[in-house]
């Protein structure tokens, strides 16, 4: 058990230390209850039933009998509190927990997401938490309880009968040595398992996202055979585990037999001189039942410290990279944003200088200037575009907005000021009206106007809720154009000072993309503009071109200017309009 993963378990612990102590204080007084019963029962037993006596003294076996009810329903009284307040504070791990991961993911940079599969953080936020809500419910508030428990039952054996005492301890050793060897395994093994499991559900999500493309390629059967693959091997990792979870309390369960075994054959035969009363013996025989419940309680927790050991180091490795996180507190914020944006000399590269998909780009876009970026794929448009956003850092070089370097710029304040739309927009599963003004607080007549800017006023109001129509799943109740639309109306609704469009006409028709580009053509009049498009004939009034090619530019200049030039742009331009006749 490294260290480092329990100074974890005391981080998370450390808010509910009141919690823990009360509980663990409870749970005690709930086994000196327990302690306390067998004692009553062979007092009863031996001076009063054995002797055909109903009282002795001022006490009646009716008194004792009280006694011993007054402690079952103290303690299952006690015990439901105990319950109850673990619960709750398991359900709170979950939530701090649970919120923490997601915060730190909705602040971790582009780069992080790349990196990290989305199978593999659903599952560190729902499994794994849950794995270590159970640590606190089952064992944090008990382990001391139980230790005290053990400790506690273990003197009085002594105390009554120190022969018989160590007798029963005999088999102790054996626990020891079976539960350290048997929970080694275990860890490892839920190690191989989690990792099985992280595997698996990635596969899941991936198949699921990704059910029209195996639909449209026909390939049902191999998927079927994939998800086989990894089930199975999962289910042999599960087997595996279970028999060794199944095999520690069954040992406990010969071991504690084998006490009692021990006790019963000393006192039938005598053995030692030891001779005793037939409610000692019953009592004892509770004591031996009772230290190995502790026990056996403690080992079968192995199960549930094991897995959610490993859980909790497979959470902290995804929340100590440190590195990936967004500062979004710090930074200029900007105002009055005219929307100049330069890049000085600006080298990028998305594996550290290893392959270079933008090299010594520079170039100047004015406050209210529109401009496209044309070349074939994988020349960096896209990439430019994710630079002015700051989704990624560059290696060598500058960009600048309004003279100021966007990486002293406050995150937040630097992309509100631009609005992107893709060519395959996300639409969540809320209505047509949240989709737009997410979360912003705008009015409905701002969210109507960026409807009829957008031309999307049409669409909308064929449906029979309207703005108040629910998407289904990543909007596919709606077609990819009218996707499109709403992605229009979302960002014309926040009316950015610097527009950004990468092939964002791609999935519209003719009639629709022409009324948008009216709206666009108003609203970005008197603001920066970036288009990317391969549709070349929708970029031909902007008013530059810049070419790239493999990262580097090798063309700039209007439409006019670049045909009159017969180079690179003029190649593309001919092929583009061959391709369409």
């Amino acid at each position: 058990m490294k260290s480092k993963t329990l100074s974890r378990v005391r981080e998370l612990a450390r808010p509910h230390k009141k919690t823990i102590v009360i509980t663990s204080i409870l749970s005690l007084i709930i086994g000196i209850g327990e302690i306390v019963k067998p004692y009553l029962l062979e007092i009863a037993i031996d001076e009063y039933i054995s002797q055909g006596i109903f009282q002795k003294g001022s006490i009646t076996v009716g008194m004792i009998g009280a006694f011993y009810i007054a402690i079952v329903l103290l303690g299952n009284f006690i015990d439901f509190i105990t319950t109850t307040t673990v619960n709750m504070m398991g359900e709170e791990v979950i939530y701090t927990l649970r919120n923490k991961l997601f915060k730190f993911t909705q602040n971790t940079n582009i780069t992080f997401h790349d990196k990290t599969s989305a199978g593999k953080l659903f599952v560190r936020i729902t499994n794994d938490v849950e794995d270590i809500s159970t640590l606190f419910k089952d064992v944090v508030a008990t382990i001391v309880k139980d230790v005290i428990l053990i400790l506690a039952i273990a003197v009085i054996m002594l105390y009554f009968n120190s022969k018989l005492g160590l007798l029963s301890f005999i088999v102790v050793p054996f626990i020891i040595l079976f539960s350290m060897t048997l929970t080694t395994i275990l860890h490892k093994q839920y190690d191989v398992s989690k990792v099985i499991r992280t595997n698996l559900n990635t596969f899941l999500a991936e198949s699921i996202y990704g059910a029209k493309i195996i639909k449209v390629f026909n390939i049902q059967r191999e998927k079927q055979k994939q998800c086989e693959t990894y089930t199975r091997d999962f289910c042999k990792a599960r087997v595996k585990t279970g028999f060794i979870e199944a095999l520690l309390p069954a040992l406990m369960t010969v071991l504690e037999n084998m006490g009692i075994a021990i006790i019963v054959v000393v006192c039938t035969n005598h053995i030692w001189g030891i001779t005793l009363e037939v409610g000692f013996i019953y009592a004892f025989i509770s004591y031996i039942k009772q230290i190995f419940e502790p026990i056996n309680r403690i080992i079968e927790n192995m199960e549930t410290v094991q897995e959610a050991f490993v859980s909790i180091d497979k959470i902290y490795d995804i929340l100590d990279q440190k590195e990936y996180l967004e500062d979004f507190e710090s930074g200029i914020e900007l105002e009055d944003v005219k929307g100049k944006i330069e890049f000085k000399h600006v080298w990028f590269s998305y594996d550290d200088g290893k392959k270079w998909i933008l090299k010594d780009v520079s170039f100047t876009i004015q406050p209210g200037e529109s401009i496209a970026l044309v070349g074939k794929t994988g020349s960096g448009k896209t990439t430019i575009t994710n630079l002015i956003n700051r989704f990624y850092d560059i290696q060598q070089g500058e960009i600048l907005l309004d003279g100021v370097n966007i990486k002293d710029i406050n995150l937040r304040s630097l992309r509100s000021n631009i609005g992107i739309i893709l060519q395959d927009p996300f639409i969540f599963a809320k209505s047509i009206k949240e989709n737009i003004k997410l979360y912003k607080n705008l009015s409905d007549e701002d969210v109507q106007e960026a409807v009829e800017l957008a031309s999307a006023e049409e669409f909308i109001n064929s449906l029979p809720e309207g703005m108040e129509a629910i998407a289904n799943e990543r909007g596919n109740s709606y077609s990819e154009g009218q996707k499109q639309l709403i992605a229009f109306a979302r960002v014309f609704a926040n009316n950015p000072n610097i527009f950004v469009l990468d092939e964002a006409t791609a999935n519209i028709d003719t009639y629709t993309e022409s009324l948008i580009q009216k709206s666009i053509d108003r609203l970005s009049a008197n603001k920066t503009s970036i288009f990317i498009a391969h549709r070349l004939s929708t970029i031909v009034n902007v008013d530059k071109i810049i070419v790239l090619s493999d990262g580097e530019i090798v063309e700039e200049g209007n439409h006019e200017k670049l045909l009159q030039t017969g180079g690179y742009y003029s190649k593309l331009y001919n092929a583009y309009y061959e391709s369409l006749g």
